[in-house]
């Protein structure tokens, strides 16, 4: 099994890695280190693993670093392992993965999977794989203004603080696009394969991980009131009822604002030029216990 460790991601959370490889060992495992130095670094390593064979490739980071073993995998029988070391892990949550060492590693020995159906992103610059959901607007300018520093010393209070600072500062252009053939506006955009937002809040109770189509979670209000009341209904798990919140199930979702507008997917900047989301070619298999 080869391990693909992203040690910016997971620097915090390392001594999980640490002590999953040593029951795997004990356990003769068969296990291969492969450490990440760049951005896409993940996904080139995934290449390398599948074409030598390899059945698993197993993502050792954040749902960024996973995003890209995914993309690497895409087209092939291997499976996804996942070890989350990430800041908030809403993958790991969303499928119900184990956290503690010696669970991870039985549910990677075992190899029980589930299917999961990832979305892809189209800008201006390139595409880009995603496995839990894309922001458009005000939550993706504040992960682009989020330093690594920031989210060493306050993990997912970083956000928290950075959304504060930010909440006055950002312009809330609007949003226009187009759902599979229906035009809509919004101040803010979340498309989303999964339930669950920011680690384990509810958003999305449509979404479906392990079919095509996305939960379309619309934020009509802008501006600083409508971003903070948004804001603090997010940890009561009432952001998806909470005023001018409307979710619309699509199968593709083109962007057409004439203003550039910030993006992000799985917690990593995006840019500002994305242009459609569509359903990934095919499923990945990813390993649950």
């Amino acid at each position: 099994m080869v391990i693909v460790f992203n040690p910016v991601a997971g620097r915090r959370r390392a001594h999980l890695l640490w002590r999953v490889l040593d029951v795997l060992a004990a356990n003769g495992v068969r296990l291969e280190l492969a450490e990440t130095c760049r951005a896409g670094h993940a996904e080139s390593l995934t290449l390398e693993a599948v074409k030598r064979g390899e059945p698993m490739v197993v993502a050792a980071g954040g749902d960024g670093t996973i995003a890209e073993v995914a993309n690497g995998l895409m087209g092939t029988s291997a499976r996804l392992g996942v070890i989350p070391l990430g800041t908030a892990n809403v993958l790991a949550h969303e499928l119900g993965l184990p956290f503690s060492p010696k669970a991870v590693a039985a549910a990677l020995a075992f190899g029980r999977t589930t299917t999961l159906w990832p979305g892809l992103a189209t800008s201006t610059h390139g595409n880009r794989l995603f496995v839990q959901m894309l922001g458009v607007g005000f939550d993706a300018h504040v992960v682009k203004r989020v330093t690594f520093p920031m989210k060493k010393l306050l993990g997912k209070g970083a956000y928290v603080l950075r959304s504060m600072a930010e909440v006055t500062r950002y312009s809330y252009p609007p949003i226009r696009m187009r759902l599979d053939e229906v035009e809509t506006q919004a101040a803010s955009v979340i498309v989303s394969k999964g339930r669950l937002y920011g680690g384990r809040f509810r958003l999305a109770t449509d979404a479906v991980p392990g079919e095509p189509g996305f939960s379309v979670v619309m934020f009509d209000c802008g501006g600083p009131g409508a971003a903070m009341m948004y804001g603090a209904a997010l940890p009561l798990n009432l952001l998806g009822h909470a005023p001018g919140v409307r979710r619309v199930r699509a199968n593709r979702v083109d962007f057409i604002s004439n203003e550039p507008v910030p993006a992000q997917t799985d917690g990593d900047p995006f840019g500002c030029g994305v242009t459609s989301v569509t359903n990934a070619r095919a499923p990945i298999q990813v390993v649950v216990g």
